[in-house]
């Protein structure tokens, strides 16, 4: 029996506060493809950059094929094989991110005056970085355009292969498959188009919160602790660590911590332990007591 659609639930979420956001989002992104990727024929990955390939082919054919309408229709196809796995609120949330963006695509594509299409230079770096900006904000609700990342979940349940590298081959093949299209110019500006994209979702899903997490190994651990707790005034978790080669049993430290407390943390080390043992880890968000929020 398919499940039910939780509606109050979906209203009570965070997807249904965010949704505004999530609009903005995919209205950022589709005003990118339109000015700078779509006319000049950059199809840098996914079904938007397949779709640039075939509504190309459809123009030289005579017939009018719009983005934004077949983004929509090959997301549509996809969900079929994954919604099952997803759930509904997956699927609300899915289908919410590619129908706004084939929509906002549509919309835009006649009032918008595309950027100079010799510039292929310019319009890789500002179609990457400003529809990274609107795919990160709608990604950072919580919610996906669908795309190449639902093939790769169909072709990972199918072959057990992993899906981040599934998506990367898939768009790879994308911008390989415009250069009989377009050219093997447009194809390497939208692989570089589609490498910034990355970029600046990543910042812009990780946000600017980013933190080390310290890791400290002694054997006054309890001096080091007490600290880090009154002296910096952060937290302190003990983890139980045994090493391999004394057998010997001990408490790890671990802390999270800003970048410019990180040399504050090495002196405090340093002044009960010189022989301690440090390591840090990159954290690109930290929510709780402390930091920020789990609802902000």
């Amino acid at each position: 029996m398919p499940k039910r659609i939780d509606i109050q639930g979906i209203i009570r979420s965070r997807f249904f506060r965010d949704l505004p956001l999530v609009a903005a989002g995919c209205a950022i992104a589709a005003f990118a493809v339109d000015m700078f990727m779509v006319p000049q024929g950059l199809a840098a990955g996914g079904l938007t950059g397949l779709a640039t390939i075939i509504a190309e082919l459809g123009r030289r054919a005579g017939v009018n094929l719009p983005v934004g309408i077949q983004t929509i229709v090959m997301n549509a196809v996809l969900l079929l094989f994954v919604v099952r796995t997803g759930g509904a609120r997956y699927a609300v949330q899915t289908i919410t991110g590619f129908v706004l963006f084939g929509f906002f695509t549509d919309l835009f594509a006649p009032f918008i005056v595309p950027f100079d299409e010799s510039d292929l230079m310019l319009c890789a770096l500002w179609g990457g970085i400003i529809s990274g900006l609107g795919y990160g904000l709608v990604f950072r609700c919580g919610v996906n355009t669908g795309g190449s990342d639902t093939i790769a979940q169909i072709i990972s349940r199918k072959t057990s292969l992993p899906v981040g590298s599934t998506v990367m081959a898939i768009d790879v093949a994308v911008c390989a498959a415009s250069a009989p299209v377009f050219s093997v110019e447009n194809a390497l500006y939208a692989a570089l188009a589609m490498v910034l994209m990355g970029i600046v979702v990543d910042r812009v899903v990780d946000g600017t919160d980013r933190r080390r997490a310290a890791y400290v190994i002694s054997e006054r651990h309890a001096e080091i602790a007490d600290d880090v707790m009154y002296e910096m005034g952060r937290g302190v978790t003990e983890l139980a660590a045994r090493g391999v080669w004394s057998g010997k049993s001990r408490p790890m430290l671990m802390i999270i911590l800003d970048r410019r407390e990180v040399s504050i943390l090495k002196t405090i080390v340093a002044e009960h332990d010189p022989e301690a043992i440090m390591f840090f880890s990159d954290v690109t968000e930290a929510i709780g007591e402390g930091f920020k929020e789990l609802g902000d």
